[in-house]
């Protein structure tokens, strides 16, 4: 009886054949096993511009003619895998990924065998967007390749560059500063403003007995914890770029202060938490920032309140905007560094009392382009003002705002790096609403 090859192994052959060309089609090296395989049939090697990495991953390929794959429709499909397989893959010292090939298609879907799996948890969940192998997986497959234990080591990321948007704002000066002699210290001169009959202010420091601010004391409150016959109006370079990092300390404090009175009717400052959020406008009430993005309109929701999903009436926290301010005198340029971040109250207006576990769940959420876009509603908001007074339409201003600010710099990388690389091996996501179900 002569011999036969059977179409399964004619169809293997072409699946390994298949895959190995897409593979060296994505930069990779993919070297076949012999015919004694038991349930790996190659070895990807991750390549950087043709430089192999010597950082190996254990590829299983499973190729079909036609058909479709269990519960597949438009989104996905399911693939179990043999527990003979599992069993083997356990004992690896590689990461292992299989390849799903149908020929009738040209598909390739791609997953990672999670080999610290439980015995019978063998189903996968192909996602027909995310787990396409193609060039735009190449950065997830490297990251396989990074150690879980131990300190690890570095795989640069291989994709195409990218532009990237550092979170710092340049500060436009106003030409004066005003500066005065003073009897008091910065505590009794606040006692005294508190006193008073008229609105307070704060938008300046006392040090030394020395008074500074971008306003003229004469013309408000502030008339009544200075020297009046001292008061004079100086350059604000001599202050801004002084030698002393003393005095450089002290007006980056001016601009802070200078920076929380102007934003003052929108914008509340933490003093525990060293932030400024976005203020509610009622108790238990959203509000919502609308604002020109980089290419289009956006709002945003800057004050968002979590109901209880049992009780619609009762509210679980309320999650404020909030960015935490720092200003850093660089190369001759003060800049606002804008660390965006969160502030939780019970009712738009208490402080939440246990607020970390909220923000670690929020944070968790957050991405690169989450971060990018609220770099951007910040300088949209900081800078409303100045646009709104070279408006012909808009209302004028009470006061001008002496402080204005720049767009944050863009910076052109040479690598991009996915959001998936930095994404959690967890197979249970964290969701927003298991966030909005703690209730601490």
């Amino acid at each position: 009886m002569s011999k036969l090859i059977t179409n399964s192994q004619i169809l293997g052959e072409l699946g390994e054949t298949a895959v190995k060309k897409r593979f060296l089609t994505m930069g990779f090296q993919f070297d076949g096993r012999s015919r004694l395989e038991a349930g790996i049939d190659g070895i990807a090697e991750v390549m950087d511009r043709g430089k192999p990495l010597a950082k190996m991953i254990a590829v299983q390929v499973k190729a079909t003619d036609s058909g479709k794959y269990v519960a597949e429709d438009e989104a996905g499909f399911s693939y179990t895998v043999r527990e003979k397989d599992l069993d083997y893959w356990r004992r690896s010292n590689l990461p292992i990924i299989l390849v799903l090939y149908r020929r009738s298609d040209e598909s390739y879907y791609w997953k990672q065998i999670d080999v610290s799996v439980g015995v019978g948890v063998r189903k996968l969940r192909f996602d027909k967007v995310l787990d396409i192998l193609n060039n735009e997986a190449v950065d997830r497959l490297a990251a396989l390749t990074v150690p879980k234990a131990g300190f690890g080591y570095y795989v640069p990321p291989l994709g195409k560059g990218e532009e990237a948007l550092v979170n710092i704002l340049p500060v436009k000066l106003p030409p004066e500063v005003y500066v005065a002699s003073t009897q008091y210290n910065a505590k009794r001169a606040a006692a005294i403003l508190l006193d008073d009959e008229q609105p307070a202010r704060f938008d300046w420091v006392i040090k030394g007995g020395s008074f500074w601010s971008f306003h003229d004391p004469r013309t408000s409150v502030c008339r009544d914890i200075v020297d009046l016959d001292q008061v004079e109006a100086i350059e604000t370079e001599l202050l801004a770029f002084h030698e002393d990092i003393d005095e450089q300390n002290n007006f980056a404090f001016l601009l802070r202060k200078a920076l929380q009175h102007q934003v003052q009717q929108d914008i509340g400052w933490s003093k525990d938490r060293r932030l400024f959020y976005f203020r509610a406008l009622e108790a238990n009430t959203p509000r919502i920032f609308y604002y020109d993005a980089a290419t289009r309109k956006a709002d945003a929701q800057v004050v968002n309140v979590s109901r209880n999903k049992e009780d619609k009436s009762r509210t679980n926290f309320v999650r404020h905007h909030a960015f935490m301010p720092r200003f850093e005198l660089i190369a001759d340029q003060w800049y606002l560094v804008v660390s965006p971040t969160y502030y939780f109250t019970t009712n738009g207006f208490i402080p939440h009392s246990y607020p970390e576990a909220l923000l670690s769940g929020k944070k968790r959420l957050d991405n690169s382009a989450s971060l990018r876009g609220q770099v951007i509603m910040w300088h949209r908001f900081l800078t409303r003002a100045e646009k709104q007074s070279n408006d012909l339409f808009a209302p004028k201003e009470v006061e001008v705002n002496p402080l204005n600010f720049g767009e944050p710099p863009k910076i052109s990388l040479p690598t991009r790096v996915p959001e998936d690389v930095w994404g959690s091996s967890k197979q249970k996501e964290y969701t927003e609403t298991d966030q909005e179900e703690m209730e601490v």
